[in-house]
């Protein structure tokens, strides 16, 4: 007897894995350099080589359930480093989240409250977005100093699909054309960031649709292990797989990778940032002075979407005298929700990343990057006291944007 066609996608997510996927791992060590909690730690079980050993000695029966195995899985990042240095391209990404989620729905992990609460209102952008006013406006007066909230003037009450059909209308480009991811909490906290990519785009003649019915990428559930990504899913792929674009872009890795993966052979998803260089971004002239850019690659940017470095016609259009941070190909440690669920191991993890900041050149100084969630972790880095020099923080889109005309910045 077949479904009912509006019934909801089944979550099976806890089916066993290939086998062959869990003895792919040539035991090579490659990995091990490039993890971040084993270079924090040391520990071989703490490195991707190490889990998998653990996992496939649960999966055939040589290891019982084991609360190390639970610990060393929930030590993982996630950040994917592991998979562009493996020689036999063991894809750790997809058994890591099988396992995440097989370990929450069985109850050997299981998320903070604050976590599930927010897996639910992710699932909800509307009621989301309510929610997050407050935060909306007290970031606009400078009233939130939460360690992860960086300054910012973001729209209260006027959406970024508000804002893309209004400035569509005025200026009409004829260009290539493109739906936006919007994301969650970009869309509720970060809203400006959306509104930057907006002008960017249509500045540079790109016609930029927003739709409103769009959800979740499902990177949050991804990150968690919880429930509820088939389904978010299955609405990307609704609201996205029939439109007549050239291509969905996002301007948040983490959720690129995630969506890439939903929409994988039915519309091309393209970083933001990577879109803009195959286009040749409009370059801004600034006058020469002390500002200096440090430039981190996001993981998932580079190790999950496989683009290799933000384009450098992109950085050079931005007209600041820019560099890459030391280390720009290492993990910061936010991973999603790893930030919120190892806080220490963050910290520890940023602290090697950061240290730079203290001595480096540039009045101001500002660290940019393609991720809100980095954007984030690296402002926790001043509030606290990796970094005890002021800087700041800006998405590199912001960048791109930061001379648009009185009436474009409208919120």
């Amino acid at each position: 007897m077949s479904a009912p066609v509006n019934a909801a996608p089944v979550e099976n997510r806890c089916a066993p894995l290939d086998p062959d996927l869990l003895s792919s791992c040539v035991h090579c060590g490659l990995c091990l350099e490039v993890c971040p909690t084993y270079q924090l730690t040391g520990d071989e079980n703490n490195s991707p080589r190490g889990r998998l050993r653990l996992w496939r000695e649960e999966a055939d029966g040589r290891l019982p359930r084991d609360e190390w195995t639970d610990f060393y899985t929930s030590e993982c990042v996630g950040c994917l480093a592991c998979e562009s240095a493996c020689p036999a391209n063991v894809p750790y990404g997809k058994i890591f989240e099988h396992v995440r989620h097989e370990h929450v729905a069985t109850g050997r992990a299981k998320p903070s409250l604050l976590l599930r609460g927010m897996a639910k209102l992710v699932a909800r952008p509307a009621l989301m977005n309510w929610a997050f006013l407050p935060a909306r406006v007290l970031r606009t007066a400078g009233l939130l100093p939460h360690r992860f909230v960086f300054a910012g003037q973001p729209s209260a009450t006027q959406s970024t699909a508000e804002y893309a059909a209004w400035l569509m209308s005025r200026r009409q480009p004829t260009g290539p054309r493109v739906a936006l991811l919007t994301g969650c909490l970009m869309e509720s906290l970060f809203r400006e960031i959306n509104f930057a990519t907006v002008r960017v785009l249509i500045e540079n003649n790109v016609q930029v649709i927003v739709p409103r019915d769009q959800g979740c990428c499902g990177a949050f559930q991804e990150h968690t292990g919880l429930d509820g990504v088939v389904a978010l899913q299955e609405q990307s792929r609704r609201v996205f797989g029939p439109l007549d674009i050239d291509a969905v872009v996002t301007n948040s890795s983490g959720c690129g990778h995630a969506l890439g993966k939903t929409l994988k052979g039915t519309v091309p998803v393209r970083d933001v940032l990577s879109f803009l260089g195959d286009i040749g971004p409009t370059r801004r002239q600034r006058e020469p002075n002390g500002t200096r850019v440090y430039v981190d690659l996001p993981c998932h940017l580079v190790h999950g979407q496989k683009v290799p470095e933000i384009p450098r016609s992109v950085l050079d259009a931005t007209g600041y005298r820019w560099e890459y941070a030391p280390n720009a190909r290492d993990c910061c440690g936010s991973g999603g929700v790893y930030n919120i669920e190892k806080p220490e191991n963050a910290q520890a993890i940023l602290a090697r990343k950061a240290a730079f900041l203290n001595t480096a050149e540039g009045s101001p100084t500002i660290l940019a990057t393609a991720n809100h969630v980095c954007l984030m972790q690296w402002h926790s880095a001043g509030k606290t006291g990796l970094v005890k020099r002021p800087y700041q923080v800006a998405h590199v889109i912001q960048l791109l944007d930061s001379v648009a005309s009185p009436i474009d910045n409208r919120i």
